[in-house]
């Protein structure tokens, strides 16, 4: 995910341990859903712009550094840190399972991944087709406390990795690490402009480099900011919060966050293989080239054209079971943002 301009992240062209002793500590700044408005902008300035945007080909220099991408099969190995209601964690469980899925119609979770599985290594190797989901481990004691900087996350997840009952996996080479935290446990920096970050782990802290994301709950903190659009920024009159697919302005704003980290870890797990900028310690990677742009017309605080089902929820993918609403991905190919349910396609 790219910076907000407060703290920087570094590319690790150097063996991790040495990094560490030249380099400050500071996971990518992740993406905030909500467009970029001001203070008084009414709805009309929201929604008046539907021009075909989905990002600009003529200022986006997206480049390869030469570092690796995850070609591996990816597992996901999920950590649920605070209490976490059966229901969430089937709708999130459910999305990261459906990245892999086949038979699914269109437009499908699959089809949006098959975007980001079109970035390549230096070898030309493809990020991998294969999501699954791992192991998981529940934190229902708030073993750091309920207010965590960025570096308490990693000691969270090496926790989860060296506690005595049931560790998760120590996978550098497949693994994914996905901390979650409660709607009532707070993260340095989030909701202000950061809903979750990616990076990956030092072994002075965990003892490995382990590709990690951390999403937060944002149903109680900040919604308007970090659940859009299922919930809208207070400062903006008029503009009504479109109906979550699963029932849960929470989960399912967490969805397309989920989405976007994962994209970028596999893109970018280093810090140093696919994004835009002259200024590695500052990055726009693939996902934060399309925020806020969910269907055709996206761009600027127009969100594009999505689905609506019958029952007046807004989605534009389809699970396994159910429906999801996730932001588009930087499409290197063809220079703009795209998704599976595209009008054009």
């Amino acid at each position: 995910m790219r910076l907000s301009g407060d703290v920087r992240r570094p590319v690790l062209l150097l063996p991790a341990v040495l990094a560490l002793v030249l380099l400050p500590a500071a996971p990518a700044d992740a993406w905030r859903p909500w467009p970029h408005l001001k203070p008084n902008a009414s709805a009309s300035d929201i929604f008046g712009q539907s021009k075909k945007y989905e990002g600009s080909s003529e200022f986006v220099k997206l480049k390869y550094h030469m570092g690796p991408v995850l070609t591996a099969n990816i597992t996901v190995h999920t950590i649920w840190y605070g209490v976490w209601p059966k229901a969430q964690k089937k709708v999130i469980r459910e999305f990261i399972s459906s990245l892999s899925a086949t038979g699914v119609k269109r437009p499908s979770v699959a089809g949006w991944w098959r975007t980001v599985q079109m970035y390549t290594d230096q070898t030309g190797d493809n990020i991998s087709q294969i999501v699954r989901l791992g192991q998981e481990k529940n934190d229902r004691f708030y073993s750091h406390g309920k207010s965590l900087t960025r570096l308490s996350v990693q000691s969270v997840i090496k926790s989860a990795i060296s506690t005595r009952t049931r560790p998760l996996p120590i996978d550098p080479k497949n693994g994914v690490y996905l901390l979650l935290t409660a709607p009532d446990v707070s993260v340095q920096d989030f909701c202000n402009n950061v809903c979750g970050f990616h990076y990956f782990t030092f072994p002075s802290i965990v003892g490995y480099t382990l590709p990690y994301a951390w999403v937060g709950n944002s149903a109680k903190l900040c919604p308007g900011q970090c659940a859009y659009p299922f919930a809208v920024p207070d400062y903006i009159p008029g503009l009504k919060p479109l109906k979550a697919p699963n029932g849960d302005a929470g989960v399912d704003g967490m969805v397309s966050v989920i989405a976007h980290e994962i994209a970028e870890l596999a893109s970018n797990p280093l810090a140093n293989a696919w994004y835009a900028g002259q200024d590695p310690s500052f990055p726009v990677e693939i996902a934060d080239l399309c925020e806020g742009i969910y269907g055709t017309g996206g761009g600027g605080s127009y969100t594009g054209q999505m689905l609506e089902d019958g029952d007046g929820t807004t989605y534009n993918m389809k699970g396994i079971r159910r429906k999801f609403l996730v932001q588009w991905v930087w499409n290197h190919v063809v220079s703009y943002c795209t998704g599976p349910n595209a009008l054009d396609q």
